[in-house]
């Protein structure tokens, strides 16, 4: 199986797992560590808004956890007919680990439906002085 596939099953299959009593919306991430480990994340909302966390924070905490550090490639996967990417503040969560060549890789139940470098997405991240 190749790694678009493997990440979009991960992805999908964490979606699934998702906590989403107040949108609806379930969305899985599945990250391809520069060490080629897939880890994944769901998001899981919580009543109080503010305090749930996006599926792309949930798959950067446990590759860290597992002590990884590059995103090699990020695919976002949402139980959705529209695509949905990454917030902003999961793009700068991406940007901490990401590198010029991290994928981004955007899906639906049909399938994966956009493919593009990172960068793209958010050319003006927060940088090191």
């Amino acid at each position: 199986m190749n790694n678009e596939n493997l990440l979009y099953q991960t992805a999908q299959k964490a979606a699934n797992n998702a906590y989403a009593p107040y949108s609806k919306l379930k969305v899985g991430c599945a990250i391809l560590s520069s060490k080629d480990n897939i880890y994944s994340g769901c998001n899981v909302e919580n009543i109080s808004y503010p305090v749930g966390t996006c599926a792309e924070a949930g798959a950067i905490a446990t590759m860290i956890c597992s002590g990884d550090d590059k995103i090699k490639a990020i695919l976002i996967y949402a139980d959705s007919k529209k695509l949905i990417v990454p917030c902003g503040a999961c793009r700068q969560r991406i940007a901490e680990f990401a590198t010029p060549d991290t994928t981004l890789y955007l899906a639906s139940p049909s399938g994966i439906k956009q493919k593009m470098p990172f960068k793209e997405i958010f050319p003006l991240a927060f940088e090191e002085f």
